[in-house]
């Protein structure tokens, strides 16, 4: 056999596999690759199985949330109310559970507050959705206003308190494990692989990027986008829910402001895993990878004694970084193909 045929056997699975995961996140994983390097070498302690652990069951808050946030920017809108959606869903479970007897309640309360949390979520969502679609009115207005009332609801309802006293079943979803893997990581990757069947595998997937493309188009192409918008915060609202009671069952206690901070680095996320912020644009795996990025940037400073204000500072820097290297590699492309026309 030839070394032409040698090269392009051993370059073929490499390339399929670059289609495969798409420029994006290939670049990403290169530089998650990186960052495990150097910080393994800057601290031994950064690849224990300990801080691999204490990741895995900080990472699926975030990245909930962070799913939540990625259809309605894929939409060309934004839902600003996801921490504040998921705390009083949260809330939702833990009355719940409170009135079946705390922390004696059983397996049934449990699956009744799961449910009443997960429609407290949907609800949030369709109203959002309602409006946008049917009033006209602009995504982050609408999402700004279901904050600012989830929040003076959830205060009002909790007096501004923690509500705690949850059954040892709440700590097994919470702090679990099964074969190794923490659940709560388990629920995280079941739900992405979920979220990415639906966008990339059916009709409102499909119906999610053409809105955001040119909602316009898609209206004169017989979509309806009502209907799709509606959808899509109703999705964004469900998935809250279930960012909200895995974060009950995290934190042992429901608050309304658990997890403010985490409203921006959603965003961030999503737009470091090379989401179009104006829509149309965007896939569940990058985003994924750049979640892993951001969780192991912060875990590697922490370790390094770095103040958790300077890893977010870096996590700025680094969107900073992304975006420059990204305007650089389209300079150059464009460049490229204008040689090209003119040879």
């Amino acid at each position: 056999m030839s070394t032409e045929t040698d090269t392009s056997a051993a370059v073929g699975p490499l390339a399929a596999i670059k289609r495969a995961l798409g420029p994006e996140t290939v670049a990403l994983l290169g530089f998650l690759a990186l960052a495990v390097v150097v910080f393994g070498i800057a601290s031994p302690r950064f690849l224990s199985a300990a801080n691999f652990g204490s990741m895995a069951f900080q990472l699926p808050a975030l990245g909930l949330l962070t799913l939540a946030m990625l259809a309605p920017i894929l939409s060309g809108g934004l839902n600003l109310a996801i921490v504040y959606t998921a705390n009083l869903s949260g809330l939702a479970l833990a009355w719940t559970l409170l009135q079946f007897g705390g922390p004696d309640a059983g397996p049934f309360a449990f699956v009744l507050g799961s449910g009443f949390a997960l429609a407290v979520g949907a609800a949030a969502g369709l109203v959002m959705g309602l409006v946008i679609a049917y009033v006209g009115a602009h995504p982050i207005l609408v999402s700004l206003a279901m904050m600012i009332f989830l929040r003076g609801l959830g205060e009002f309802l909790t007096r501004g308190g923690d509500i705690s006293g949850f059954p040892p079943m709440m700590r097994t979803l919470g702090h679990g494990e099964l074969f190794t893997i923490p659940v709560p990581l388990l629920v995280f990757f079941g739900v992405a692989i979920l979220w990415h069947v639906l966008l990339t595998r059916t009709r409102h997937g499909f119906s999610v990027y053409m809105v955001g493309s040119n909602i316009r188009a898609a209206e004169y192409s017989g979509l309806d986008t009502r209907r799709t918008l509606v959808l899509i915060y109703t999705l964004s609202g469900v998935l809250c829910a279930v960012a909200g009671i895995v974060m009950a069952a995290r934190f042992n206690s429901v608050r309304v402001g658990h997890g403010e901070a985490l409203l921006l680095v959603t965003v961030l996320a999503c737009f470091l895993g090379g989401v179009d912020p104006f829509g149309g644009f965007g896939r569940v795996v990058p985003v994924v990878v750049a979640l892993v990025i951001l969780q192991v940037l912060s875990s590697g400073l922490n370790l390094l004694g770095a103040n958790q204000h300077l890893a977010t500072a870096v996590w700025g820097l680094f969107l900073i970084a992304v975006m420059a290297i990204r305007w650089s590699v389209g300079q150059w492309e464009e460049r490229r193909r204008r040689r090209e026309a003119t040879q």
